[in-house]
């Protein structure tokens, strides 16, 4: 079966009813062993990552048996895993638990997220909030839109081009090399205030919505960005590599910068990066 944007509603209902068997159940109920180090004491996986990612991919493979399913964890088993992305006629791309730190620490900030690629292309982008209880979803040349769960849908929109000194955003400056890092988290005092929730879905959605203006990220894993930035232009917003490139599925460096639109985009990247 290939993929429909008919099929988006269907995917959205698979992350919350995986949501409501796998991670909220272990929210807050998490033992010492169903959490887990990667990389660093701030890269963490749980129970509820692996089972939740392990019930969405089957789901897949059973609708799409022809699609490539690339979730978080089945990567940090086999990297290799991502080579297919650029390449792949339909690909499916799954963060189960966006912000395992946080869900680890009993804050509920979290999301699940998923993104559809066709040929090297994003077309669809959804973040499910499974503590509210409602997805932020975005489809190629369809805008983007909260779906609440009585089915009403809300259009979202980025916030308008305001001044440098205006605009609130987020810099994920521990994964920037030195001395970008300090110089990005030196002049992120240039703006107004910033947001920093150590978590992608969520950062996603406030800057779709209107909420905040900007994100930089350093490190370009495609569960962590594919959905988000299809969400953030489908939504009016601009998003580009720190050199100005599109931003694209198979991209895993080069850093990645999101703002309200393209002049705010430059503005942005020269006072950031000012000496």
């Amino acid at each position: 079966m290939m993929f429909d944007e008919k099929h988006v509603e269907w995917l959205a209902d698979l992350l919350a009813e995986t949501a409501r068997a796998e991670i909220m159940p272990r929210f807050r109920r998490l033992g010492v062993g169903d959490i887990r180090q990667k990389t660093s004491a701030s890269d963490l996986v749980t129970e509820a990552d692996v089972n939740a990612e392990r019930v969405i991919t089957k789901a897949l493979r059973e609708r799409y048996p022809d699609a490539l399913v690339i979730g978080e964890e089945a990567c940090s088993e086999n990297p290799a895993l991502l080579e297919g992305l650029g390449d792949a006629r339909l690909a499916f791309v799954i963060d189960p638990v966006d912000g395992t730190y946080n869900f680890a620490s009993d804050v509920p900030l979290f999301g699940v997220m998923l993104s559809v690629v066709v040929d090297g292309e994003t077309v669809a982008g959804i973040i499910h909030d499974p503590v509210g209880k409602d997805w932020l979803i975005g489809m190629r040349s369809a805008g983007s839109h909260i779906r609440r769960t009585d089915n009403s849908l809300d259009k979202v929109r980025v916030a308008d081009p305001v001044p440098v000194s205006e605009m609130t955003g987020a810099i994920s400056w521990p994964y920037l090399p030195e001395p970008e890092r300090s110089r990005l988290a030196r002049n992120h005092a240039k703006c107004l205030a910033q947001i920093g929730y150590r978590c992608a879905a969520h950062e996603y959605r406030v800057i779709a919505s209107g909420y905040a203006h900007f994100a930089v990220y350093g490190k370009l894993m495609p569960w962590d960005h594919l959905g988000g930035v299809l969400i953030h232009t489908e939504a009016g917003g601009h998003a580009a590599r720190f050199d100005g490139s599109p931003y694209l599925p198979s991209h895993v460096g080069g850093g990645l910068m999101v703002a309200p639109d393209k002049e705010s985009w430059k503005e942005l990247r020269q006072a950031l990066w000012a000496e």
